[in-house]
């Protein structure tokens, strides 16, 4: 309790700096000696926590760098899968391959129309090519049947850079 009042008389204490003439209070001043004085367990910590913090703003540089480079890649591949997985009838339609999703099964492609271009979707179309498989056709045609039926449920899910899902209600 000595030390907590030894502390609050610092701080009634009032000094003037001779460098730029602010007034300080005595409790609030960094007091330095000339050989630097004893070191501390504090003097250790600090200077470890001050290379943490530049070794994780350096990463944190680095991650910046390597997700921009990410992203520009997976774009790339992206357009390169479409460029080889896209149907020459599908081509014809002319969508933006930016606003095709690939679903693959039951459905091949989602296409938001306008999202890339707009950043406003105007329309939502499902694209699959037409095939000999009784039961991927069963299945689309009960995906068609919900939709017209308008027995289907929007949720969003939002997930962060670092994985996280967190679902909107």
């Amino acid at each position: 309790m000595k030390t907590f009042e030894e502390f609050q008389q610092f701080r009634e204490i009032l000094c003037i700096c001779p460098g730029c003439n602010t007034i300080v209070r005595m409790s609030d001043l960094k007091i330095k000696t000339k050989d630097g004085g004893k070191k501390t367990w504090l003097d250790d910590y600090e200077k470890k926590c001050r290379l943490i913090a530049e070794k994780e703003s350096k990463f944190d540089e680095i991650k910046a760098v390597l997700r921009e480079k990410s992203v520009k890649k997976g774009r790339d591949e992206a357009q390169k899968v479409f460029n080889k997985a896209i149907n020459p009838k599908f081509e014809a339609l002319k969508f933006d391959p930016y606003d095709l999703k690939p679903i693959l099964n039951p459905i091949d492609f989602l296409v938001f129309k306008g999202m890339n271009e707009k950043e406003k979707v105007s329309d939502i179309v499902f694209l699959s090519e037409t095939i000999n498989n009784l039961m991927l056709n069963k299945v689309r045609e009960q995906v068609k049947g919900c939709i017209q039926r308008e027995k289907y449920e929007w949720k969003i899910a939002r997930i962060d850079d670092d994985g996280g899902i967190e679902l909107e209600e």
